[in-house]
């Protein structure tokens, strides 16, 4: 497996989310990594089921350009509950 936060695979959509007032452009599977994976533990605490599965699938289709439809649903799951779209 490649190394998922330096995965230039696309996702199937941008997600544009707005963090601390700017706009910020989610396009590919490793930027989403990075971002999921960036911050601490406890944020996620709430979503941490749709975290573990977001993150999994990002792992996934770092590996596998198939698995990006995947990938992208679960990082929508996540961002529509945690209301970051």
């Amino acid at each position: 497996m490649s190394d998922p936060a330096s995965s230039e695979t696309p996702l199937r959509t941008t997600f544009k989310i707005k963090l601390n007032g700017d706009t910020l452009a989610i396009a590919t599977v490793g930027q989403a990594y990075q971002f999921l994976t960036n911050f601490k533990s406890v944020e996620w605490m709430e979503f941490r089921s749709l975290h573990e599965e977001a993150v999994a699938a990002l792992e996934g289709a770092s590996g596998n350009a198939m698995l990006a439809v995947q990938a992208t649903n679960a990082v929508r799951a996540l961002f529509v509950s945690a209301k970051l779209l």
